[in-house]
């Protein structure tokens, strides 16, 4: 009896292996009870590394809305030292949004048509501003550029409003310069911004666990300043291994029923 030995070219090497990955995809999403969308906001950042290699331990994707906060290194998130971190998590296929460059808070609509803002860094921190919609989406912008000055990369038209707090007026200007607003599900408020003394991380785990559900979406920082006791050591890797355990797999928004035309129409 002979054995025959076959040589694959590297084309169809490549095609084979992309074959194969393509099987293993399938299969598990058909294995997917539902589907959980996690979403981080820049902060401290005093979180960061964990959390990306938290993620990529599980092989889950999340969705960052990215504002030029200060740091725990005393640089901003939206710094050039900062790039390599961004870049890796775009190699990963995540996604990104804006969220403002100043991380500006919404205060109020007024009379004529404009906004209240009060940005929370910048020349302006701390003041209240009046802006017409143009000055918004050019804030909304700002985070855009900066990130393709970054990594090379689109964002993703995507906008998460600080607080999550819109007024109509805010709401139709995102709107006008194509950003489509991301808030989350009651039960994807992870907590961590809560004091760590009433609302310890055993409690929070414990109820997103509880409450979560197929199509939520979760939202979380990459550090809060506030909080004693941090939430993501605490809480992120049981509960991702939790809601794997339920069956639940991760996307990010791009796959999202609400917002995938979206995010399509614009990349």
């Amino acid at each position: 009896m002979t054995t025959r030995h076959f040589s694959a070219g590297p084309a169809r090497l490549i095609c084979l292996l992309l074959a194969w990955s393509a099987a293993g995809n399938a299969a598990a999403a058909a294995t997917c009870k539902g589907t959980i969308y996690l979403t981080f906001d820049t902060g401290s950042q005093s979180q960061a590394g964990l959390i990306a290699d938290t993620l990529r331990r599980h092989h889950a994707k999340a969705t960052f809305f990215l504002a030029n906060e200060k740091t725990v290194n005393g640089d901003f998130s939206l710094d050039a030292a900062w790039a390599p971190y961004w870049k890796t998590l775009v190699a990963e296929g995540n996604a990104f949004g804006t969220h403002t460059f100043d991380h500006v808070y919404v205060q109020r609509d007024l009379p004529d048509g404009k906004i209240e803002m009060k940005p929370q860094f910048g020349p302006q921190a701390g003041k209240k501003v009046s802006w017409t919609s143009q000055q918004y989406c050019d804030e909304l912008n700002r985070v855009a550029t900066r990130f393709h000055e970054l990594t090379g990369s689109k964002l993703d038209n995507l906008w998460r409003a600080p607080g999550g707090k819109l007024t109509p007026n805010l709401r139709a200007a995102g709107a006008a310069c194509g950003y489509a607003h991301v808030g989350w599900a009651p039960a994807g408020f992870s907590g961590d911004e809560l004091p760590s003394q009433t609302w310890p991380n055993a409690k929070l785990l414990q109820q997103s666990l509880a409450d979560l559900k197929d199509g939520d979406i979760v939202m979380a920082h990459l550090g809060i300043w506030s909080r004693k006791d941090p939430w993501a050591p605490a809480v992120l890797e049981p509960l991702l291994t939790g809601l794997e355990q339920k069956g639940y797999c991760f996307a990010t928004l791009r796959d999202h029923p609400d917002y995938r035309q979206h995010v399509a129409e614009q990349r």
